[in-house]
């Protein structure tokens, strides 16, 4: 098993890349378990959050499997991207709020892992870095898009034509990670998702879905996007739950619907 689920109370999931040994380098079998595990999350209404994290020490994930690719003609490339591309777009396409814990290396297909969470939380010990031009092709996982749009094109232009790595601070003034904790990543992550899970579930998945899909497009249109996310959920069971509960003054118990 290279990708398990934990899950946690309130509806956090914990997704665990699972090759320590590799220390999570992404094979065609882990790339196709990671698709797999997405699909199933982002099914399951149950689900509020998601937090992506290694089970290795030393690395979030470095990467694509580079000994696996040694082996492969033309024609195995080809058939492995879309099985790689499927993975990243699954994380990327969760359609709840997903926090990446990185901790240690965090390289090429890694840090796309993490770039398509919604929030990148690391810790002091983390190495972050797009190398792929510096063996001959560039970043697929989301790498050129995700980065430039997270921040900026010249920022993320000089680390993808560098291909430097980067330590955590810097990852941090740069805006590549959103939360650098002196502890550990991955506590301060399900911290993160629990707080997460708390709020309206009908809420925190529209304001995403109107976030990602006004990101975009123009001013007029992002608030046409908005206004149909809103309505989605001021019609909701959740909507008039949190109102109930507002006025008399107690946690909600969210319908999630």
């Amino acid at each position: 098993m290279t990708v398990r689920t934990e899950r946690h109370d309130a509806g956090v999931v914990e997704l665990v890349l699972d090759r320590p040994d590799a220390l999570n380098a992404v094979s065609t079998e882990m790339a196709r378990a990671l698709a797999s595990a997405t699909t199933s999350l982002a099914a399951d209404p149950t689900v509020r959050a998601v937090v992506v994290s290694s089970s290795s020490e030393r690395a979030f994930c470095v990467g694509a499997d580079l000994k696996e690719r040694n082996t492969f003609s033309d024609d195995d490339l080809r058939r492995q991207r879309e099985v790689t591309r499927a993975a990243y777009s699954g994380v990327l396409a969760l359609p709840v709020p997903a926090v990446a814990a990185v901790s240690g290396f965090a390289l090429g297909g890694g840090l796309e892992i993490a770039l398509s969470c919604d929030l990148i939380v690391a810790d002091g010990g983390a190495v972050l870095g797009l190398p792929e031009v510096s063996v001959g092709v560039i970043p697929g996982g989301g790498g050129t898009q995700l980065l430039a749009r997270r921040i900026g094109w010249s920022r993320a232009a000089d680390l993808v034509f560098t291909a430097r790595r980067v330590d955590a601070a810097e990852a941090y003034r740069l805006g590549v990670v959103d939360r650098l904790v002196d502890g550990d990543a991955r506590t301060a992550a399900l911290e993160l998702a629990a707080t997460i899970a708390r709020h309206s579930p009908v809420g925190q998945r529209n304001a995403k879905k109107a976030m990602r899909l006004g990101l975009d497009v123009d001013l007029a249109s992002g608030l046409e996007i908005e206004d149909g996310c809103w309505r989605a959920t001021a019609f909701s069971a959740d909507r008039a739950e949190g109102v109930r509960a507002f006025a008399e003054k107690r946690a909600p118990d969210w319908p999630g619907t």
